[in-house]
């Protein structure tokens, strides 16, 4: 319990805008009770905070955010408005997303699940994204604004465009060796 309760206090302070802070903090709730449920009567006793999170993240405020994602540390929403996750997305720890953002899977002709996204950790998403498939978002990338990806993004990269296409390289430290 007290993981939970530091983890929620890691996402009030890290998200400034109020609709990120009620999805992120309801979706950390919501999850922890969910790994909770083993047994009929710890379902019976959670699913009401479950069908709540639900409500109020799905149809209050307009975003898909499974409580079965796994979703890291330090997790920032900015303008918490129209974003969809795939139940099997891996998203790591610092990692924003910004508002009309869609994170899916992709499926093959037989309706078979070729698999979702993994993000790294540090990556950027603006909005208006669309990332689709089984792909990796490497660490310390961004995603910009409008970009539809469907492959795999290097660490330390900023991608762009439909589709998205390597714009430029991050320089983190040693720059002068890469040179």
């Amino acid at each position: 319990m007290m993981k939970l309760w530091n983890e929620v206090l890691e996402d009030v302070q890290n998200n400034d805008n109020f609709k990120g802070r009620i999805i992120v903090v309801s979706y950390r709730i919501a999850s922890f009770f969910r790994k909770k449920m083993t047994g009929r009567f710890t379902y019976l006793l959670f699913a009401p905070i479950i069908l709540l999170y639900k409500l109020v993240t799905d149809l209050v405020l307009g975003c898909e955010i499974p409580v079965s994602t796994k979703i890291g540390r330090g997790f920032i929403i900015h303008h918490g408005r129209a974003l969809v996750l795939n139940a099997n997305v891996v998203i790591g720890n610092n990692v924003t997303l910004k508002h009309n953002t869609t994170i899916g899977n992709k499926q093959g002709p037989d309706g078979k699940d070729l698999g979702s996204p993994i993000i790294e950790d540090n990556v950027v998403i603006g909005p208006n994204s669309v990332l689709i498939g089984p792909i990796r978002i490497g660490k310390n990338s961004i995603v910009g604004a409008g970009s539809v990806v469907t492959k795999d993004v290097k660490p330390n990269s900023v991608v762009a465009g439909n589709p998205a296409k390597l714009i430029k390289k991050i320089c983190l430290a040693n720059c002068d060796e890469e040179a």
